[in-house]
């Protein structure tokens, strides 16, 4: 699967990077953040889902003790999973998981989906480097012109690499 990668020298590259990703989503899209706690997968979500939304002021809680948070926006529903707390896949049934996969879904700690993990998913990997700087690697979605986009284009002044 073809990766891009581009340092987040800020949290305004991440958000800005977010935003991107929430102009290119569409109903059926799953965005799974991964990454170590403090990496930058709230900041992420809460940027994706203001944009989204068209609220660049609009409260994003946490869904961290919730585990999952709903949300309507012009694209559509957008549940926000967070699966840190959730003890496997089958628990996801409860929280309305084959419903939520029918809008945007955006899911903070994604390997706890086991075989629940949708195809075509755009993977986000966030990483912080020594200099406290976030690397992002980014992966799916290669055929959409987004991708292209992103591959070309530029966050936080930070020019985008293929890796």
């Amino acid at each position: 699967m073809e990766q891009l990668a581009v340092t987040l020298p800020s949290q305004d590259a991440t958000e800005d990077l977010a935003r991107r990703v929430a102009s290119a989503a569409r109903p059926g899209d799953a965005i799974l953040l991964s990454g170590p706690l403090g990496a930058g997968k709230t900041v992420f979500s809460r940027a994706f889902l203001r944009a989204a939304c068209a609220d660049p002021q609009m409260e994003v809680p946490s869904p961290s003790y919730t585990l999952v948070q709903a949300y309507d926006s012009p694209l559509g529903p957008i549940a926000h999973f967070d699966l840190w707390r959730l003890g496997g896949p089958d628990a996801l049934y409860e929280l309305g998981w084959d419903d939520a996969c029918d809008g945007i879904v955006l899911v903070e700690w994604p390997d706890r989906l086991g075989a629940l993990t949708p195809a075509g998913a755009l993977h986000v990997t966030l990483a912080v480097a020594d200099d406290g700087a976030r690397q992002a690697t980014l992966a799916g979605w290669a055929g959409r012109p987004v991708w292209a986009e992103l591959a070309q284009g530029t966050v936080g002044g930070t020019t985008w690499g293929a890796a």
